[in-house]
């Protein structure tokens, strides 16, 4: 497989740590993002079930099965080599599988790892009301094991960088926009 040399930032965490933010921020300062999750949601109604955390969890243990436990990033790759942008953001890493395919294709990879306590992410899915969203501890804990299932605590240890999100969101927001214009400054 061809490695591609531009920058590709990987983004990981566990469910509600604050993934889709850090994307949001990366947004706006002009980066392209590519969801993991949004491969995951294409498939889910390709066979044309409803996008609750119950399919989108089957769907993605399906794929895995299937293909491999890099499914998911292979889905994404093709994305990412559309972008003309001189650096691309992948959100939702879920496993080691996903990185070992993500540095062997691109060169210039870097794993965020987005560290927050259980006590937050549970405050955090209260709010965000999206289809796949848990309510309960109970639940919260079920889908941090089955995503621990995929190789993500792997993933969270074998991360470049580690930011910790425990504070305010102008705090977090603050942290990633200097991150972001490290990566981006550095040759």
């Amino acid at each position: 497989m061809e490695r591609f040399f531009m920058k590709v930032i990987g983004v990981v965490g566990l469910p509600a740590s604050g993934k889709g933010e850090f994307s949001k921020i990366a947004e706006e300062m002009g980066i392209p993002v590519i969801v993991m999750g949004d491969m995951i949601r294409n498939a889910v109604k390709e066979y044309g079930l409803d996008p609750t955390d119950a399919n989108l969890g089957a769907i993605a243990n399906k794929l895995r099965k299937e293909r491999g436990m890099d499914a998911i990033a292979y889905l994404c790759i093709p994305e990412i080599q559309r972008q003309t942008a001189p650096l691309v953001l992948v959100d939702g890493i879920r496993g080691d599988a996903e990185v070992k395919l993500f540095r062997k294709t691109f060169y210039r990879f870097t794993l965020i790892c987005i560290d927050s306590s259980f006590e937050n992410r549970l405050s955090r899915v209260a709010v965000r009301n999206r289809s796949d969203d848990f309510r309960t501890a109970g639940e919260l804990r079920n889908r941090d094991e089955r995503e621990l299932g995929w190789g993500l605590g792997k993933a969270l240890k074998v991360a470049d960088v580690q930011i910790t999100n425990n504070g305010t969101l102008d705090e977090f927001s603050e942290s990633v926009h200097t991150l972001l214009d490290e990566i981006r400054s550095d040759p």
